[in-house]
């Protein structure tokens, strides 16, 4: 099962790599999507209100910050909102305040990216608790300034706990993998969780083992040894 922070128009590259055409928990837990069909068939909004109370608590804490949401659509952004995927145009270009995802309640994940305030660390550090009656702070590097929201009390835990549920399997079933911050719920969670090797101290904190890194091929490592394939 593929748990990813990554938005429903980034799989395709993934199962492409990969050929895995199963279902995938995108989106940090917010949206489950089958990879053959490309359909999101399941996902949790954050409420249009809750949007712009959050955009104004991190124009207040940080005030170059640029904004984008995801949803099932696609990408939404202010401009120069979004420096890591200038190949992928937005789904649409303005001020936060009047795009579709946000006045909709359709977006299902919110970005905000601002330099100069000591890297996303810090970052979350400062505006978590400003926000933990409205939204699910998280971030998925570790040397960048690069903030993710989503859904309150959803996480890539909350997600593959039902999923995983509706198959009859419990946290003691379940072998998970991560390296950064939005990783750590779902550590926490699983039965048997390894961090990445080179991965957030506090991801390896919250898993049970630590692996090798993804360069030494930690994970097949681990699978090959409980598998004995």
């Amino acid at each position: 099962m593929l748990v990813t922070a990554r938005p429903p128009r980034w799989m395709a590259a993934v199962v492409e790599a990969l050929g895995h055409q199963g279902e995938a928990i995108v989106a940090n837990g917010a949206a489950v999507m089958n990879l053959q069909s490309n359909e999101v068939y399941l996902q949790r909004t954050i409420a249009a209100h809750h949007l712009l109370a959050v955009a104004r608590v991190l124009r207040r804490e940080f005030p170059n910050v640029r904004l984008a949401v995801e949803s099932a659509r696609g990408m939404s952004t202010e401009p120069d909102a979004w420096p890591r995927a200038t190949d992928l145009p937005p789904l649409e270009v303005g001020a936060f305040e009047g795009l579709r995802a946000v006045t909709g309640g359709e977006a299902f994940k919110v970005l905000a990216h601002a330099e100069g305030h000591g890297g996303a660390d810090a970052m979350i550090e400062r505006i978590a608790p400003l926000l933990s009656e409205l939204v699910e702070p998280s971030h998925s590097g570790v040397n960048d300034s690069m903030l993710e929201f989503s859904p309150l009390g959803v996480s890539k835990a909350t997600t593959l706990e039902r999923f995983a549920a509706r198959r009859g399997l419990t946290a003691s079933d379940v072998i998970a993998f991560g390296d950064a911050p939005n990783d750590i719920p779902m550590l926490a969670w699983a039965g048997r969780s390894y961090a990445m090797g080179g991965g957030h101290r506090d991801a390896k904190a919250a898993a049970t083992h630590v692996a090798q890194t993804s360069e030494e091929d930690g994970v097949a490592q681990v699978l090959e040894g409980i598998f004995g394939v």
